[in-house]
């Protein structure tokens, strides 16, 4: 590198030579050129290119780097991204919707949002080094309970459409009116949500119904939606039509707006039996449409409660710890069984909310509601001294007005010449939402654009007339009397002192990427590089509202399509859809788009679909929320699909074939050289090829779901293009297709994404679902270019196969391609060692712990394994490390395996050790140093678990999910 030349040898240089310091792909790649030379020695090969030669298939190896262009710095890539934000026009927004104008306080903007210790996490499937995260989700899941009246919540779905999907799906399960196929939402329910449903009942086969929610029980239901306040912004008191659809059998979900639910009776005392929302408005970004947290909460339908679920359990000392409960309800397990495809929620996003909860408390948040109300109450006093009358009576935030069609368009001309936009998507109708960012200026200015020029109406005297009457917009039955947020956590923090410590407490208690490597092989816990980060908190992306006018979101349109021009070009496909927002989205909407093909074709009866024994849990799940029939493909021994068994069932199968789901490379971690055969097999028998995109990672610049032959793919955004994992989400599943399955791509109700797909169905509550994050894949392309989006599959690869070749020495093996090679991860074989010694997986994944490591993906896809995946951003130091962990680790089971130490008292089953056990009495087999400082390398960098090994079986069977009393603080 030019820094380490002698300064005369630095002249001869050429200028290009000299930039290369600016050069982002050696940023992003790990090993440099010593470093890589000695990895190839170990490996005995060559070259990098002469490895992958060894392992990438010819037949599907692309001619030439894909054509998107070369990398550009840092510098140069923010500043051109900078360019493009600008071409955004942010309005104020009173469109509302679920989506609002909201201040985040500093605090959590700086250390949370933007801090790595919270958005490098990786979700909390080893609990032990995750209990600031699972601290904060349960905030957010107690929340959610004082707040909506219900006694069990999750810890948050993907946004407020998709939760009240799996609300519906919920009720058909749980309902005793097992003869209804029929599923009522109000007519005053959000459009996008509707939208969302309604795709989701047409892929069940549950019959819809829309209308004003009076008419509910005129109708023989399954269940049914209604919203609270209503979209319109109407309150009314939905206690009795609640009880009158649930003496008739059905289930009733209400979609309510957390922010009114300060001020209004919860929904849960009003008789709900599932409440559903979006926690956006407590201090997240509308960034164009996400990502934002759901949640869901419900009381005796526990175990059909969607999404992951955050309780208190114990560890081996008997203290208090926190964990992931009914974790076998995880579609991984489950697979076609599960109740819903999900694989991640919004922790991060979940995470702001119940910091902004935290931190205004339960006084903070009813000055914040109360304030948004009353200027609500003011302009709907000063338009109606005006001869202007609302709509309702009863409102929380927002007002409808009818209008004529002249009026409208002179106050709509009026508003957008004021930088203002209003909901007008509802004919002879205009409504404006308020929300936290409201001010006295901006109600003067709606009284200007309502009412015109020389109306007269002041602001205070509006204000002091309201302080005068005891009239109240809000009726007396629904205001909110019972107490919310009243545990010591909402009580305690509300200085930025005390918040900043908070957080950083619960950020202490984590192990995430700013700590060590963490190689969980399928998921690709990369670099996410701080200024891919950084426009996501710029105000021209973090501020606009989804159904903003097109015209006024040009610069998401050029960053959204310059994106998925670039993912075409990498993935070999004709069309990218930007709408799914997580893998499972994306995998969904991409079954979505095969059935309506063979529908278009008058095949509907083609609902088989293949999927190879070592599939992704949520392929089978996806599958069977889009009403196929799962038919498994055996695998050889080898870990391939079997050929023989593929052609046999695909022959069997063939007038009912839809589609295969197949991973590549292969979720054991090789790449398959059969996969271009697989993919002729099932289109010569009339089926599609759904291409798993998990493992994009070993694909980009190298091969093409489309090259090999695939119809269609979901790309994890969030694993191969470097949108940080945020301890379980957020996510993006954009979906690829080729141009027979275009037409079928998700559309939205409100904005059109495109005239092929108009009238689709959404499968995301926002037409480009999470664009927010967007730009961190757009930076990470634009910075990496042709040349390093490639040369990263190429370490990726490079990377597992030196961990791979250093670990066989000690584990074996579990699958290898033809040449004794891996893809870009490896998976170890732990199964021997429990038979030999009775160490088992789990206990080789908490002693990592101790060596400062967070497990390998532990039994995935085969039980007793590890699934290890390095990533192309870690140099040669981390792995080393790693495999230095796992090799120590050997020799300790030796150990146990030899009898020196007994079984059930030695490090690996104790651990992990915490500071507590070595301040105790100490009366162990072992010694204080090999429990703790195993190798010489930990001390330099120790990390302490706070909690030890934690009780599963305990926290199932003793189901608490929301904050601990006071008194299990004292200790």
């Amino acid at each position: 590198m030019t820094s380490q030349l002698p300064v005369n040898q630095l002249a001869s240089l050429s200028l290009a030579q000299l930039e290369q310091t600016q050069d982002f792909i050696r940023r992003h790649i790990g090993p440099n050129e010593a470093q890589t030379q000695t990895m190839l020695n170990d490996m005995g090969v060559e070259s990098v290119n002469a490895l992958i030669d060894e392992i990438v298939p010819q037949n599907i190896r692309l001619a030439a780097l894909p054509a998107i262009g070369d990398s550009k710095t840092e510098v140069q890539a923010l500043a051109d991204l900078k360019a493009v934000a600008s071409l955004n026009k942010i309005n104020t927004s009173y469109i509302g919707l679920g989506y609002y104008g909201t201040l985040t306080p500093n605090v959590i903007t700086r250390n949370v949002l933007e801090n790595p210790g919270w958005y490098t996490a990786y979700t909390p499937y080893q609990p032990e080094i995750a209990q600031g995260r699972l601290e904060s989700l349960l905030n957010y899941q107690q929340m959610c309970i004082d707040l909506t009246g219900l006694p069990l919540a999750s810890a948050s779905l993907l946004d407020e459409g998709t939760a009240a999907a799996e609300a519906m799906a919920l009720a058909k399960r749980v309902s005793k009116n097992k003869k209804s196929n029929l599923f009522f939402i109000s007519d005053d329910v959000y459009p996008q949500t509707i939208d969302v449903v309604k795709q989701r009942a047409d892929m069940f086969d549950f019959d819809i119904i829309v209308a004003p929610a009076a008419e509910a029980t005129e109708h023989d239901i399954f269940g049914a939606l209604i919203q609270y306040p209503g979209a319109s912004g109407e309150v009314t008191d939905i206690s009795e039509l609640i009880a009158n659809i649930q003496a008739n059998k059905g289930i009733v979900a209400v979609a309510a707006d957390i922010m009114s639910l300060v001020l209004l009776k919860a929904p849960g005392e009003l008789g709900a039996d599932a409440v559903i929302g979006s926690s956006q408005r407590f201090g997240v970004p509308m960034g164009y449409g996400g990502p934002h947290a759901a949640f869901f909460t419900t009381d005796k339908y526990k175990r059909s409660l969607p999404g992951r679920i955050i309780g208190v359990s114990k560890d081996t000392r008997g203290n208090s710890a926190l964990r992931m409960a009914m974790q076998t309800r995880e579609q991984h397990i489950r697979r076609e069984k599960a109740n819903s495809n999900i694989c991640t929620a919004q922790v991060l996003l979940a995470n702001m909310a119940a910091f902004y909860a935290v931190y205004h408390g339960p006084k903070g948040l009813k000055t914040i509601a109360n304030r948004i109300h009353r200027f609500a109450d003011i302009l709907c006093l000063g338009t109606a001294s005006k001869g202007l009358v609302a709509v309702h009576a009863n409102y929380f935030d927002t007002l409808t007005f009818n209008v004529d069609a002249a009026q409208k368009e002179a106050v709509v001309a009026r508003a957008l010449a004021a930088s203002a936009n209003f909901r007008t998507d509802v004919d002879g109708q205009i409504s404006i939402s308020l929300d936290e960012t409201t001010t006295r200026e901006n109600i003067a200015a709606l009284f200007d654009i309502l009412l015109g020029e020389g109306h007269g109406l002041d602001v205070a005297e509006l204000d002091q007339q309201i302080v005068a009457s005891s009239h109240s917009s809000i009726q007396r039955s629904l205001v909110r009397e019972s107490e919310i947020l009243t545990h010591p956590v909402f009580n305690s923090y509300h200085s930025e002192t005390e918040m900043l410590r908070y957080i950083k407490r619960l950020e202490n208690k984590d192990l995430a990427l700013n700590h060590s490597m963490i190689s969980l092989g399928s998921c690709t816990m990369k670099l996410n590089a701080t200024a891919q980060m950084i426009p996501v908190s710029w105000p021209e992306f973090a501020n606009m509202h989804p159904f903003a006018p097109m015209d006024q979101a040009q610069g998401y349109k050029k960053m959204i399509d310059e994106l998925a021009d670039w993912l075409v070009e990498l993935t070999g496909y004709d069309k990218m859809s930007m709408q799914p927002n997580s893998g499972a989205q994306g995998e969904y909407a991409g079954l979505i788009s095969i059935v309506k093909y063979h529908e278009s074709r008058g095949d509907s009866h083609r609902n088989i679909c293949l999927i190879p024994a070592s599939a992704h849990g949520t392929n089978p799940a996806s599958a069977n929320m889009v009403g196929m029939k799962v038919v498994v493909v055996a695998c050889d021994k080898q870990g391939n699909v079997d050929m023989n068994d593929l052609k046999t069932k695909a022959e069997e199968l063939a007038d009912n074939l839809a589609c295969i789901m197949i991973t590549y490379p292969s979720t054991h971690g090789v790449y398959e050289t059969t996969i271009a055969e697989i993919c002729e097999i099932i289109h010569a028998h009339g089926g599609q090829v759904y291409l798993d995109g998990a493992n994009m990672n070993a694909q980009v610049g190298l091969t093409s779901p489309g090259h090999i032959g695939a119809d269609v793919s979901h790309l994890n955004l969030h694993k191969t293009f470097a949108i940080p994992h945020g301890g379980g989400g957020p996510g993006m599943g954009p979906i690829g297709v080729k141009a027979h399955l275009a037409p079928f791509l998700p559309d939205h109700a409100i904005i059109n994404v495109s005239e092929e797909t108009k009238g689709n169905g959404a499968v995301s509550a926002a037409p480009f679902g999470s664009a927010g994050i967007l730009c961190i894949s757009y930076l990470y392309v634009a910075m990496l270019g042709k040349k390093g989006v490639t040369e990263a599959s190429k370490f990726a690869i490079t990377n597992a196969n030196y961990v791979a070749t250093k670990l066989s020495a000690h584990y074996p093996l579990l699958y290898t391609g033809n040449n004794g090679r891996v893809a870009h991860e490896c998976i170890i074989d732990l199964r021997p060692l429990k038979a030999t010694s009775g160490i088992t997986e789990v206990d080789i994944a908490k002693r990592l712990i101790d060596y400062g490591f967070h497990a390998p993906t532990m039994s995935f896809p085969v039980a007793g394994t590890f699934m290890i995946e390095p990533t192309e951003s870690e140099s040669k130091v981390e792995p080393d490390r790693f495999v230095e962990a796992m090799t120590s680790i050997r020799n300790e089971v030796r150990k146990v395996e030899s009898g020196e130490w007994e079984l059930n008292n030695n490090p690996l089953q104790n651990a992990p050790h915490t500071l507590a056990d070595i301040t105790a009495v100490w009366d162990r087999g072992y010694t204080v140093q090999e429990a703790v400082f195993p190798i010489a390398g930990v001390a330099k960098n120790k990390f302490w678990p706070t909690v030890n090994r934690i009780d599963d079986v305990y926290g199932d069977r003793n189901l608490i999910c929301s904050c601990p009393p006071i008194d299990s603080y004292i200790d």
